[in-house]
């Protein structure tokens, strides 16, 4: 004997509705994980460039201990990094006027203020990178003029 509940018959299964809603929900959730996981990888590439652009620049400081008194300017090129070293003197904030009057009597390492810069691409798009630091002035050899 079958029964009815009034004039409605008992349905199993899904309706061709919740199924394309079930879909739709789906291809969001699957659109955004994909969209996550690229933005993953492509943060990864620029750390990458950025460790390799770091290493280009330690390797280019290691090369010298301290810099000439007129100073280092050079460029080059350098494991797909076009990069730039200038330096100048470095100026000392103004302090009291007995600290820099006594600064000047003292025998005083000079510093200078090196920059470098490092150019690539990334893909289509140009990045850059700046490092900044002090180094020493050179003494002068025995017999050389100092400047």
């Amino acid at each position: 004997m079958t029964m009815r509940r009034g004039f409605r018959a008992v349905q199993h299964g899904l309706s061709l509705l919740e199924l394309l809603v079930a879909f739709a929900i789906m291809a969001i959730a699957l659109g955004l994980l994909y969209r996550s996981m690229g933005s993953s990888a492509r943060n990864v590439a620029e750390m990458v460039y950025q460790q390799q652009a770091a290493m280009v620049a330690e390797s280019l400081l290691s090369s010298r201990e301290s810099v000439a008194a007129d100073g280092w300017n050079e460029s080059g090129e350098s494991a797909g990094f076009a990069w730039q070293v200038r330096s100048t003197p470095y100026v000392r904030s103004a302090g009291p006027a007995s600290l820099s009057a006594s600064s000047t009597s003292l025998n005083v390492t000079r510093l200078h203020q090196v920059v470098i810069t490092l150019n690539w691409m990334d893909g289509s798009r140009p990045q850059k990178w700046e490092l900044q630091t002090l180094l020493p002035q050179r003494k002068p050899d025995p017999g050389e003029v100092a400047q």
